[in-house]
């Protein structure tokens, strides 16, 4: 494919189209393991029970300290999967490219894709491709499906979740969130902040062997305070967080200067876990003695007297930490 950016003749099904599809997809995902011919392929699942979800990501910027829509697309989908006891096995990418998109950015980020399911043992195994007018999309969308097959041990639930279970989180939050909001240059800041943006398969395998382990999510989209009122909905259980929540110092400076709270900024590749109390400390030092789990800490603890989600400040003092109603950081994953 020699032209330098995307045309609407490379979504009209003809030779454009195919050159697209040979060149770029195929070529970064492996034309072994990708029949562009095909309307449906096989899949092995190795036994058990499968298990299936599904995404899309408009990010802006595609491109991003830590990662890019390719790489965040193929950690959410798998990520998703792994939060529920799976293990990530297939996906199917779909993509909808805005006439004008740089050919060599889409190469950048569809290799990017490659790589992290690749380095996820994860492998695309169907796709589409759309092409839309100029000015009708961001550049680039991507749309995505996992399949998985459960994984012995545990069965996650949120409603699972006990009065008095202890709340756990893999790492520092409100990495990604920053990162994105960052790289926009909107408020005129730099920073060296990255996304977080990871597969997190290791840290929810390390706690499937706990039959006390009740829950566990991916706080993306709204961060962990958006977690919370997940579980006071669904259980109607109060949380409370502790002041033990790790939130990076520059990421906290940001949010000082703009008025952020980094409590409902999106993560890409942290756990939080729910488990019973008796078991949390053990859980706690298996996440600790993995590379991604190493700043893991407890946070929190779930509470029926209270139905609210409340913040514990280092000072003595307490703040409730209200459901999210306007999204601070539009196309963030």
């Amino acid at each position: 494919m020699e032209d330098d950016h995307i045309s609407l003749a490379h979504g009209n099904g003809g030779r454009f189209m195919r050159e697209l599809i040979e060149d770029v997809f195929a070529h970064h995902l492996g034309q072994s393991e990708l029949d562009t011919q095909a309307d449906a392929v096989p899949i092995a699942i190795d036994g058990g029970e499968a298990m299936i979800t599904t995404d899309g990501f408009t990010v802006q910027p595609l491109e991003f300290p830590g990662g890019d829509i390719g790489s965040l697309a193929v950690h959410g989908t798998i990520n998703d999967l792994a939060v529920a006891g799976a293990r990530p096995l297939y996906l199917t990418l779909n993509v909808f490219i805005e006439e004008g998109l740089e050919t060599a950015l889409l190469n950048r980020i569809v290799a990017s894709l490659a790589s992290a399911a690749s380095d996820a043992g994860v492998k695309v195994s169907a796709g589409d491709t759309k092409v839309l007018r100029r000015g009708e999309g961001g550049g680039l969308y991507l749309a995505t499906t996992g399949v998985g097959v459960r994984m012995p041990g545990a069965r996650p639930s949120i409603h699972n979740i006990r009065d008095g279970d202890v709340v756990l989180i893999s790492g520092p939050v409100g990495d990604h969130g920053t990162a994105v909001m960052l790289a926009r240059e909107d408020f005129g800041l730099r920073g060296d902040v990255k996304s977080d943006a990871a597969p997190v398969l290791g840290l929810t395998e390390a706690l499937l062997g706990f039959d006390g382990l009740r829950f566990m999510r991916d706080p993306t989209r709204g961060g962990i305070a958006s977690v919370a009122h997940e579980i006071l909905r669904a259980t109607d259980l109060g949380l409370r967080f502790e002041a033990t929540i790790p939130v990076r110092d520059p990421v906290q400076s940001v949010c000082d200067m703009l008025g952020y709270d980094p409590y409902y900024l999106a993560c890409e590749g942290r756990v939080l876990a729910v488990l019973a109390p008796e078991q949390a400390g053990d859980a706690l030092a298996a996440w600790r003695d993995l590379p991604a789990g190493r700043g893991a800490a407890r946070i929190g603890r779930v509470c029926a007297g209270q139905k609210r989600v409340i913040l514990e400040t280092p000072l003595g003092g307490e703040r409730f930490l209200e459901e999210l109603e306007d999204d601070p950081l539009p196309r963030i994953c």
